[in-house]
């Protein structure tokens, strides 16, 4: 299995600490959050990943050099401007042609306890195009999926009116994990160009009854640290033992 990390953003959000250094390379308990995505990939056989890069470059790629790529066959994706979250991994199609087996995509920025190699699993018993890791909490973004747990909609701030691709009844409001399992085949159906968001093309996807389905991971420790405030909460649960890393 293969994989993906999405660390080519600017990392504003995590400012002062990203303002000599990318995201992918801030430190939570003596690790770059790289270094924690990579040992969660490699800890469910994933030996090949493709890392999308863009602020800070050059040091994400001599931070690799430096320590053996941690095991890994790891290629860059330089982005010269920023393609989002979908134009970043359309971009990457190159690693993956020829591929029939899923690969999963990870946000740098994600540390959580899920099970990744149930979550491929799943993906490829479901036969989804796509499948994403869900949960309940608040957020203010939420996708909505149905009673099939197949995705039908999202709502962008809170009270907002749902965004519906598909109309259905009794719809389930959750929140991204920033975790996916997806099929090569993707790159076939993503009509999309440029810079786009992955989540757009998801729902463009579903509207045209595509299959993204929920892998629904609550209970699992999961931190966003993409600011300094939930990585501090991070470091805390890390030292308390509530969350592996």
């Amino acid at each position: 299995m293969k994989a993906m990390v999405l660390a080519a953003g600017l990392g504003t959000r995590l400012r002062p600490l990203t303002d000599e250094r990318p995201k992918a390379l801030v430190e939570l308990g003596g690790q770059t959050l790289l270094e924690i995505v990579l040992s969660r990939l490699r800890s469910f056989g994933v030996r090949e990943v493709i890392v999308n890069v863009h602020h800070f470059a050059v040091m994400v790629e001599e931070y690799l050099r430096a320590n053996g790529n941690f095991g890994m066959r790891i290629e860059l994706s330089r982005e010269e401007e920023l393609l989002d979250t979908g134009g970043g991994l359309k971009k990457a199609e190159w690693f993956f042609r020829g591929d029939e087996e899923p690969f999963l995509l990870h946000n740098v920025d994600v540390v959580s306890t899920i099970d990744l190699g149930r979550m491929a699993q799943v993906h490829k018993e479901q036969g989804a195009l796509a499948t994403l890791a869900v949960e309940q909490r608040e957020s203010s973004r939420m996708l909505l999926f149905d009673a099939e747990g197949l995705l039908c909609g999202r709502k962008i701030g809170r009270g907002a009116a749902p965004q519906w691709v598909r109309k259905t009844t009794g719809a389930q409001e959750l929140a991204f994990a920033g975790i996916h399992a997806i099929s090569p085949r993707i790159f076939e159906r993503m009509s999309e160009e440029g810079a786009f968001s992955i989540i757009d093309a998801y729902l463009s996807l579903a509207a045209g009854r595509e299959k993204i389905a929920a892998f629904r991971v609550d209970g699992c420790a999961w931190r966003d640290v993409g600011r300094p405030e939930s990585l501090k909460a991070a470091e805390q649960e890390f030292e308390a033992g509530k969350l592996a890393i």
